[in-house]
């Protein structure tokens, strides 16, 4: 099998100023990554100008696969559009390719009919803006209980109901993909990755949160091995990257170390 194409999320190492986790993602032989607009502190939030980003990532010879993310985007109103176009033009400006999509996650916009219009909503609104400035939108389904989106399959008939084919792309998120409880998977419209693993088997899936994601080790309950194995057989050929969310990654003294571990683990598994 191929050689997979890893990437770094920024959730990975938060506390790492941009310039630090640049290098990180290289010494690990790691050229692309994921930036965030949640990580008080750091770019982009703390205010640090787009170019100043591309300037930063060109001279570490890194590529911004993606912002991650434009949050509950498919409540579609006036403030969710500027927004949007705010992180349409700081994406466009330090070069990254993509920005992550994540839904309404807290019990509404839910009902059958409704959830789906509102998908369209914002689909249709987003191609344009996002057309115009080159940038692709990754839809994430997330597989929590509360979510307006949980369906991949549901991502996709949306994608297609609008056209939007060309524009959007859908993100894989293993753990998500794992609490959703489907099985289908959209290689040809998924655009990439995320991994993250989950060694707590006391917890029952669906009372899994974001603070139990680890790095992929031979502890982990969600077959990362498995879904990255079908994947890449099934014709995903794009990056796979890492998005540890737990206080316990985030705490490492050596993350290096560990997440080459995690490479060599899930390597070995193929």
């Amino acid at each position: 099998m191929d050689t997979l194409t890893f990437a770094l999320n920024h959730m990975t190492t938060p506390a790492l100023p941009l310039d630090q986790f640049f290098a990180l993602a290289r010494s690990l032989g790691m050229t692309s990554v994921e930036i965030r607009n949640d990580l008080t502190g750091n770019a982009i939030l703390d205010g640090t100008p787009a170019a100043d980003v591309a300037a930063l990532a060109a001279s570490h010879g890194v590529s911004i696969i993606s912002i991650n993310a434009l949050q509950r985007f498919n409540e579609w109103d006036d403030a969710r559009a500027e927004e949007a176009r705010h992180l349409i033009a700081y994406a466009r400006d330090c070069g990254a390719r993509a920005l992550v999509l994540v839904p309404v996650n807290d019990g509404s916009g839910q009902a059958d009919g409704e959830r789906q219009a509102n998908l369209r909503e914002a689909l249709s609104a987003l191609r344009p803006m996002l057309d115009s400035a080159g940038i692709t939108g990754l839809v994430e389904p997330l597989g929590f209980e509360i979510c307006s989106l949980r369906s991949k399959t549901e991502a996709v008939e949306g994608i297609k109901a609008i056209g939007g084919e060309g524009t959007f792309r859908i993100v894989h998120d293993t753990f998500h993909h794992h609490l959703a409880g489907e099985a289908a998977t959209y290689p040809d419209m998924t655009g990439l990755v995320h991994i993250s693993g989950v060694t707590d088997k006391s917890v029952a899936v669906s009372d899994l949160r974001d603070s139990h994601r680890v790095l992929v080790d031979a502890n982990d309950s969600l077959d990362n091995v498995g879904q990255i194995r079908r994947l890449k057989a099934a014709g995903y050929t794009g990056p796979f990257s890492f998005e540890p969310f737990a206080d316990e990654v985030h705490g490492l003294s050596d993350p290096a170390a560990a997440l080459k571990a995690s490479v060599a683990h899930i390597e070995a598994g193929l």
